[in-house]
């Protein structure tokens, strides 16, 4: 019992920016980002929209095959795992706190022992510390913005280039029957 009243109380940043020394990093891990389904649903039926006109145009013209297999909308729907590393700091109090940094920063950016000033954001559930969107090493006068992946990226401009496509032939589709 008496290792736990030793042990420090980790706690978590509650302003939107906070300023410290870096402690340790913590061991990363993979999260996986949701994709919410009305997004999916609207860019999938805009790019099959698309799909389907593309099949229609070479089926005229006689060419041949199409071009490569679009990911399944379970894969699609899955979303993209990104890297989630936990940061401990200590602020100008002596108190340790903990943070979250998502997605990939130069290893050579930030160290323990840097002071540093973090711009963080809650993310919505309680048992989760905010997580940084962006550093500013006050040691090395740098600033650094961690870029996890979003479903933009995750979905990609090969399919985002199709939906807007196919939502632009169904604007110009309605309009012309609406002038009729």
């Amino acid at each position: 019992m008496d290792s736990d009243l030793q042990r420090p109380r980790i706690l978590r940043p509650t302003g939107r920016v906070f300023t410290g020394r870096v402690v340790r990093f913590m061991d990363g891990y993979t999260r996986e980002m949701r994709v919410g389904q009305p997004i999916l649903v609207a860019v999938m039926t805009a790019a099959g929209l698309t799909q389907v006109l593309t099949l229609l145009v070479r089926t005229l013209l006689r060419t041949g095959a199409g071009g490569p297999a679009r990911r399944s909308f379970k894969e699609l729907k899955k979303g993209p795992e990104f890297l989630v590393t936990p940061m401990r700091l200590r602020d100008a109090d002596g108190q340790l706190f903990e943070v979250e940094l998502h997605g990939h920063l130069a290893q050579s950016a930030v160290h323990p022992g840097d002071h540093v000033q973090l711009t963080l954001r809650d993310q919505g559930d309680p048992d989760l510390p905010p997580r940084i969107e962006r550093i500013v090493n006050i040691t090395t006068t740098q600033w650094l913005t961690p870029r996890p992946p979003t479903v933009w990226s995750h979905l990609g401009p090969p399919l985002l280039l199709q939906a807007f496509v196919g939502a632009l032939v169904l604007v110009l589709v309605l309009a012309w029957a609406i002038t009729i």
